[in-house]
């Protein structure tokens, strides 16, 4: 129950706001997003797919924290660690007694390598924080999971614990309450003896500090017999509107908690205290295309900040006083980036040269008694890079040159491998993921386009996702092998709905589905015009499935002595229609510029899109031919027509693209059939009326003309 009685007023405030003791025995298992009463830790991500017990935590930098504050005499403490990658660290468990001064318990220079194993380690019976810490970081990570703290040996001792309710109320802590102006309300503290044989006195309940005439002790008791319980009765009549603060000190005989000091928060009214003055000199720092840090001056006496965030135009959006706002939560036009007492922050989905602005409100009080400062909040805003491509990355290629393909092999590969199973903490939890209401998140299914909402942290199987490799493991050289780069590649991994989307793909080709057998959302499986089985992916992330079908291609061709050609059931004309009418937009920038900094390598097709038209993805050789013509080529191989031969009528296709109108010339050069059709993606056109012959059908589409000899009988 120890903790140091000389906070400032704003730790006391922060205090209030959940920083209160665990009561023993108590644990986690890291398997929900809320850390457990008296839990706080410093913004460590998660092993998703790994630990004693899936998930667990992850230390990844140095000074990377766990802190467990607890009420009494702690028995063991049993944990499971172990170390990836890990050598010549060092990560520490410490001890207090104050949270200020801390001792090591145990420190761990060699921890078992990728194996969770359990440690047990005793606190001493004055200890009452338990602080894991990863101290000096030189290479790898450490995973921890299923901490556990039991109950240690009651002391014979008095020894004072106080409650409000079923709540301790650590010394130090505090405590809110709210009344009508002038207007008594009571509230009854428990005060616990501890201890086994000796009787707890106390000597007196005094009030002080700025607003100690609103509060009064009606009664105390004068001694607590040993493992009994008495009544202390505090009065809270507000003479004014607003926050009011005070301290109670609760003087007793027991040995190491003479002063049990309880801060007072008392709202008189139905809101706190408005703040007087906003935050300043907001200053943005490490602006990416896909991150942005951000800090700020603070100003005294206030309980936190709201910080709201918006895309393109500045923010209208005002919070309303009594409402607490979550991260996630909409404000008018804005979202909130958070709501606590801190001056720096990092908001998530970020993506390239986009322009964020940012509105910053001081608050006081909790609850439905929070109160806005709402007269000029602090203001600013920061534009992302278009792209982080260095500017020399390609400058030894030449499109002209017949090694083209193999030098853009060798500018991509080799690279930093990362693993399959840090998908979720790399690319989920720092790029996909976005913010959602209620302090939730949401990731998209990139082949279906389903918004999935969820807790942190990310847990594929009970979300029911899955890391879809684009280039289907079966298509790749190496199969079954997975601990390789091409297996772990994040460029061709996403996000994808297990049963409805990544099963129903499995590894048939990405085509345009004709005839529909199922659907889910944007995305379709079924038959193309040709009869082949094929996947439709949304129309928005097909150029995005394109571009890493032909990266995993060129990436790994020739490793192992094999060519990664695309299967030939894999249409590449298709794939490359798609990388033309569904460019590189500023998500995938962001996106292929954050794997650049994970893996050291890029998609080449991503930051230019001519490159794909100098690659034959059915051979992988090189293709010396221009953007133009390779689009034409592109059109014309993804005609169809049928049956052709044909009487009364005669179906038109252009995979991957729509049809806008048609001509069908006979062999003089005259029109003899014509027809606006309004962007279909299968025209049937009556030929009945047409003489037997040979014909030639031009249509148009947004990427221009193709056309074909169609024999009429």
């Amino acid at each position: 129950m120890k903790k140091n009685n000389a906070f400032t007023l704003l730790l006391v405030l922060l205090s209030f706001m959940g920083n209160t003791q665990a009561v023993l025995p108590t644990s986690w298992s890291f398997t929900t997003a809320n850390l457990p009463t008296g839990w706080s830790e410093s913004g460590t991500m998660f092993y998703a797919a790994s630990g004693n017990t899936p998930p667990a935590m992850k230390f990844d930098n140095t000074g990377d924290y766990l802190l467990i504050n607890f009420n009494s005499n702690a028995g063991n403490l049993t944990y499971y660690l172990t170390g990836n990658s890990f050598a010549g660290g060092t990560f520490t468990v410490e001890e207090s007694n104050l949270g200020s001064v801390w001792t090591t318990l145990h420190s761990h220079t060699s921890p078992p390598s990728a194996t969770y194993t359990m440690f047990t380690d005793v606190p001493l019976a004055t200890t009452r924080f338990i602080r894991f810490i990863y101290t000096n970081k030189v290479t790898g990570n450490i995973g921890l999971d299923d901490v556990n703290i039991t109950v240690g040996a009651a002391t014979p001792a008095q020894e004072i614990n106080v409650k409000q309710g079923a709540t301790t109320i650590v010394s130090g802590g505090s405590y809110f309450a709210s009344s009508s102006v002038a207007s008594m309300t009571p509230s009854t503290f428990t005060i616990e003896n501890l201890g086994t044989l000796n009787t707890l006195n106390i000597a007196s309940a005094t009030i002080s500090g700025t607003n100690a005439a609103d509060f009064s002790v009606a009664s105390f008791p004068s001694s607590v017999l040993a493992t009994s319980t008495g009544n202390l009765v505090l009065n809270f009549t507000p003479a004014a509107s607003g926050t009011r603060i005070a301290v109670l000190t609760i003087a007793s005989n027991d040995a190491d908690e003479a002063s049990y000091i309880v801060n007072l928060y008392g709202v008189g009214g139905t809101l706190a205290t408005e703040p007087s003055s906003q935050a300043s000199n907001l200053v943005f720092s490490n602006v990416k295309t896909y991150r942005i840090n951000a800090s700020f001056t603070g100003t005294a006496a206030v309980d936190g900040y709201l910080v709201l965030r918006k895309k393109g135009s500045p923010i209208t959006g005002v919070p309303v006083d009594g409402t607490v706002y979550q991260r996630g939560d909409i404000v008018g036009d804005a979202q909130v980036v958070f709501s606590r007492n801190a001056t720096s922050f990092s908001p998530n989905n970020i993506i390239a040269g986009t322009t964020y602005y940012f509105a910053i409100y001081t608050y006081n009080g909790p609850n439905n008694f929070r109160n806005y400062n709402t007269t000029a909040p602090l203001l600013g805003n920061s534009t992302t890079p278009a792209t982080m491509l260095p500017a020399s990355y390609y400058s030894t290629l030449n499109t002209g040159n017949s090694s083209f393909e193999m030098n853009l092999h060798a500018l991509v590969n080799p690279h930093q491998m990362q693993f399959y199973s840090n998908y979720a903490n790399f690319m989920v939890y720092l790029f996909e993921a976005r913010d959602t209401t209620l302090d939730r998140r949401v990731v998209t299914c990139v082949y279906s386009g389903e918004n999935k909402i969820y807790t942190e942290p990310f847990d594929w199987s009970s979300n029911g996702y899955s890391r879809e490799h684009t280039y289907c493991h079966s298509w790749m050289p190496t199969n079954p092998a997975q601990a390789l780069p091409e297996y772990n590649d994040y460029h061709h991994l996403f996000p994808t709905n297990l049963n409805d989307v990544n099963i129903v793909r499995s590894n048939n080709a990405l085509g345009v589905v004709v005839n529909v057998t199922s659907t889910y959302l944007g995305s379709k499986f079924g038959t193309d015009a040709n009869g082949q089985t094929v996947f439709e992916p949304r129309d928005e992330h097909k150029g995005d499935a394109a571009r890493a079908l032909m990266y995993e291609a060129i990436c790994y061709t020739t490793i192992s002595g094999n060519s990664w050609a695309l299967p030939n059931y894999q249409n590449q004309y298709l794939l490359k229609q798609w990388h033309f009418q569904d460019p590189p937009d500023n998500w995938e920038i962001a996106r292929n510029d954050f794997i650049d900094s994970l893996q050291n390598n890029r998609n080449p097709f991503v930051d230019s899109i001519d490159y794909a038209c100098f690659v034959n993805f059915s051979n992988m050789t090189y293709e010396p031919l221009a953007c133009e013509a390779s689009i034409n080529e592109l059109l014309n191989n993804g005609f169809i027509t049928y049956p052709n031969p044909s009487k009364d009528e005669i179906n038109l296709h252009v995979d991957a693209t729509t049809i806008s109108s048609y001509q069908i010339i006979d062999f003089q050069g005259r029109v003899v059939l014509s027809s606006d059709v309004n962007n279909l993606a299968l025209v049937k056109a009556n030929i009945s009326k047409l003489n037997a012959g040979t014909y030639l059908v031009k249509v148009e589409t947004p990427f221009g003309t193709a056309q074909r000899s169609i024999v009429v009988e």
